[in-house]
């Protein structure tokens, strides 16, 4: 096994809420893609306020995987309740020098991750690439009609009060470079699904370059996200991040964080 201070290639961050069923699967085929690649990674689950036994299945995965190559670390850490605030705190906690939000479900198969990463993109060719079900040669698949037309009238929404020109902000896959990734997420302020408009939005307010990635994506029945719920409350949050703009909230450099302030792994 990695060192827990020891930099890797690749971090896979997965926030995981209630994920006690879809989970063990998707860890299985993230590992076997990573054994079959020559780099060093690591996997942190971020569990954030589950009431089911997703702590208990990811330990007895990690528990059932210490004898793999060694190329990969396996990690479980626990934030407070919402997706974001998982977020935050496995980018921070990564050691990697690129660094992947990865949903639970993998309805992006783990496959597609080879397109975010050299050789494909040159080294300093971004600071994030982003999940895109939007561009020309991304492809949806099983899709309901509905869910497709509540995205775009949100995306509508992003793109008017917050990150223009960005066709698919939600999508839950998104590859952050080290740098980025220490100097966007401490200055996130979001815990809830709007997160990850307002870190895109505090890169373009720092000058990040960021591009979309076309994708194959699969609609998963049984998603965590409350179409409706969900969209009033991400609305909600985007608001807020127009606020926290207004007030020069972003503006400051981003604290870095000390080693006593990061979770032991």
């Amino acid at each position: 096994m990695n060192n827990p201070g020891q930099t890797v290639f690749l971090s896979i961050v997965i926030p995981a809420y209630n994920e006690e069923r879809r989970l063990p699967p998707s860890l299985e085929k993230i590992v076997a893609y990573l054994e079959a690649q020559e780099y060093d990674s690591e996997i942190l689950v971020v569990e954030n306020g589950s009431t089911d036994a997703t702590t208990e299945v990811v330990q007895a995965f990690i528990d059932a995987h210490l004898d793999t190559t060694g190329k990969i670390r396996l990690s479980l850490l626990h934030s407070s309740p919402g997706k974001g605030a998982a977020v935050k705190l496995g980018m921070l906690a990564a050691q990697g020098e690129y660094r992947f939000i990865c949903d639970a479900d993998l309805a992006m198969p783990i496959e597609e991750i080879g397109k975010f990463l050299p050789p494909v993109h040159a080294a300093d060719a971004f600071d994030i690439a982003i999940a895109s079900r939007e561009l020309p040669d991304a492809v949806r698949y099983n899709e309901p009609t509905y869910r497709h037309v509540m995205g775009r009238v949100f995306n509508f929404l992003v793109r008017l009060l917050a990150v223009p020109g960005i066709q698919d902000t939600q999508c839950g896959f998104k590859m952050f470079t080290r740098e980025a990734a220490l100097q966007l997420f401490p200055l996130q302020r979001i815990d809830g699904w709007g997160f990850d408009v307002e870190v895109l939005y505090i890169a373009r307010r720092h000058g990040l370059h960021l591009i979309e990635v076309p994708i194959n994506w699969y609609y998963q029945e049984d998603s965590r996200v409350r179409p409706v719920h969900d969209t009033i409350n991400m609305v909600r949050e985007l608001l807020k991040i127009r606020r926290n703009g207004r007030d020069g909230l972003y503006d400051a450099p981003a604290p870095q964080p000390t080693t006593d302030e990061l979770p032991a792994v």
